[in-house]
């Protein structure tokens, strides 16, 4: 039987892509319901079908991740799209998405959008951020769709990848979509100026072809709950913090009360900025907070 990826997923029919360029509209088995399986986007399955329209999905192949919320699997970065004004550019919120991705094992890309919008004082602040990210070691692209800059330099992370855009509504995803591949022609609203966040564009998850890689167009993040993340995890999910766990001197060290803990010590010396640091017992508490799951 073929093999193919789920490039669409839509009242109940998955949209499955063979090498050959072939696309199969497939319904799922009985059987996955039972046994508690959704078929995802990004899911690699094995189907039957008789013709273009009529076909089955019979198995799916083990997964290297998934997310929730949006619902797609087999994620091999995660372009993270933050506007740095309408709306205003948010540590907090990106870090919350920062850790949520790194907690999956997919690699964060932070792409920073509207800069064509931001006055001198707001552009030296955002300089700031972007140099902090970058010191991290995570990849920063300023863009701007109107003056058409940063796209060049996102290209060749999409070739060859299948990349998820992510970022809170009205910050630019289609825009920047539309510029990549401009006959998509997604549909993009302005900013509510009453509600301060965008109109809602777009509505399911789908696998589009940019060059030679897949990018999923995504739903604005509705929740960004850590219900998956517990609190021996957290730290892991912050690289700077990460990369001097083991020097800490106890094993488990939770990086807010212990003696002689190497985080401490580096943001002691600027070495981890305080807002990170405060982002990361923020999120420690509420993980704490947590209601247990049985």
């Amino acid at each position: 039987m073929p093999e193919g990826k789920i490039i669409k997923a839509l009242s109940g029919f998955y949209y499955v892509l063979e090498e050959s360029g072939q696309v199969t509209q497939c319904r799922g088995r009985g059987v996955f319901r039972k046994n508690k399986i959704t078929p995802l986007v990004g899911d690699q399955v094995v189907f039957q079908a008789e013709n273009e329209t009529e076909g089955y999905i019979m198995e799916v192949l083990n997964r290297k991740n998934e997310l929730i919320r949006p619902p797609i699997a087999n994620v091999d970065q995660a372009i993270l799209v933050f506007s740095a004004v309408e709306p205003e550019f948010s540590t907090l919120l990106l870090d919350r998405f920062l850790v949520l991705i790194e907690s999956k094992d997919i690699s964060p890309i932070i792409c920073i959008s509207k800069t064509d919008l931001v006055n001198d004082s707001t552009r030296s602040e955002i300089d700031k951020f972007a140099k902090d990210y970058e010191n991290i070691g995570y990849k920063v692209i300023l863009t701007s769709t109107i003056e058409e800059i940063g796209v060049d330099e996102l290209l060749p992370f999409i070739e060859d990848h299948i990349s998820v855009f992510a970022g809170q509504s009205g910050v630019g995803k289609s825009s920047l979509l539309n510029l990549l591949r401009p006959e998509l022609e997604l549909k993009t609203d302005d900013i509510s100026s009453h509600l301060g966040r965008g109109k809602h564009t777009t509505r399911h998850v789908e696998l589009i072809a940019v060059g030679n890689g897949l990018v999923a167009d995504t739903p604005g993040f509705s929740s960004l709950e850590f219900s998956e993340i517990e609190v021996n995890e957290l730290s892991s999910c912050f690289p700077e913090f990460r990369e001097r766990s083991s020097e800490c001197k106890f094993r488990g060290c939770t990086h807010t009360s212990e003696p002689k803990c190497a985080v401490k010590a580096a943001l002691e010396v600027k070495e981890i900025s305080t807002y990170r640091y405060e982002h990361y017992v923020s999120f420690l508490e509420e993980i704490k907070d947590r209601k247990p799951r049985y």
